[in-house]
């Protein structure tokens, strides 16, 4: 029974310790373990797999993702960062730049501000293509010039009193408050941008996500009671929320409130009297997504896309498997 509890432990946890981490690698696979079923199944994958949705916001979402392996969860984290298409500025046409900030500055700045537009309303453009059409290409003008304020006070010292125009806050794409150059009386920019359909893997600009991370749940298990002080000072150890105390027949006992709130900086394991009565553990397939798109769709959307470029990479596998079995 022992050995059972030890080869479930092996295959379903990922254990942390004071000087390692132990069982990290998967081996699950088939004939690995005498007397357990790993071959593949449909069905039972099915039953297992889930998703639960957490917590969403406008920009945000975090959800669970339960019954997968690392491949896939990496694989998903790897699209939502570099392979769902977003538009970006592509080509700056400098008309006209007197402000202190360069032209090729300028034009970095530019290609970097999230752009509010559906991408899938629009195609790519085709290689090569210098002027583009109106299913390829978003086109945007910025011409703006700082001027002095003649009604101003003339002991004020306030920009904002003293100049017209000298924040180019004109064009805003997904937030209002992004500061593109700083101009005084007499500067000007004046520029044309072409905007493009584009993925993240070939420019960090095309990048839907700020981030687009995972972890395994924490599973945090007292191995025997802990009291009194020694659950006051094994409560400082966890994150806020992770570790509750209870008072039962006026004792203060410890016990796992939520495990999920833990960063595991391991810090129990820097006391001698609590560090054997803990066992650290994560799920090895229940992993915790947080997706926080830059405004240009709503994560929802964001792995719904996901989803489906995924789903496309496997069905082109599959294809190439027909066609090679036909040879």
């Amino acid at each position: 029974m022992a050995a059972r509890r030890g080869t479930d432990e092996m295959r379903d946890r990922v254990v942390l310790g004071e000087f390692g981490v132990r069982n990290v690698h998967t081996t699950d696979f088939p004939g690995n373990y005498p007397g357990y079923e790993d071959a593949w199944d449909q069905r039972r994958f099915e039953e297992a797999f889930r998703v639960d949705v957490i917590r969403e916001e406008e920009d945000t979402l975090e959800f669970d993702m339960v019954g997968i392996d690392a491949a896939i969860a990496n694989a998903f984290r790897r699209i939502l960062l570099a392979e769902v298409p977003t538009m970006a500025v592509e080509k700056v046409f400098v008309y006209n730049n007197t402000s202190i900030v360069q032209d090729e500055i300028l034009a970095h700045r530019l290609g970097l501000i999230p752009i509010r537009a559906d991408p899938r309303l629009f195609e790519y453009r085709n290689q090569g293509d210098q002027e583009g059409t109106e299913i390829d290409t978003l086109q945007f003008q910025l011409k703006i010039k700082c001027k002095r304020n003649p009604q101003a006070a003339k002991e004020s010292s306030d920009p904002d009193e003293l100049y017209f125009n000298h924040k180019d806050a004109d064009f805003r794409p997904v937030h209002d408050d992004i500061l593109i150059a700083l101009l005084r009386p007499g500067q000007e920019i004046d520029v044309l941008m072409h905007c493009v359909k584009g993925i993240g893997k070939d420019h960090a600009k095309f990048s839907p996500v700020a981030t687009a991370s995972y972890r395994l749940l924490p599973d945090i298990t007292l191995l025997q009671p802990i009291e009194d002080e020694a659950a006051e000072t094994l409560q400082k150890c966890f994150s806020p929320g992770v570790i509750e105390i209870q008072n039962i027949n006026g004792k203060k006992v410890a016990r796992v409130a939520n495990a999920r709130l833990d960063t595991f900086s391991r810090e129990v394991f820097r006391h001698e009297g609590l560090k054997n009565l803990v066992r650290l553990a994560r799920v090895r397939n229940h992993y915790i997504f947080s997706v926080e798109s830059t405004g240009i769709l709503p994560p929802d959307v964001l792995v719904s896309e996901a989803i489906k470029i995924l789903m496309g990479k496997c069905q082109r596998f599959l294809n190439e498997l027909d066609s090679v079995s036909m040879e």
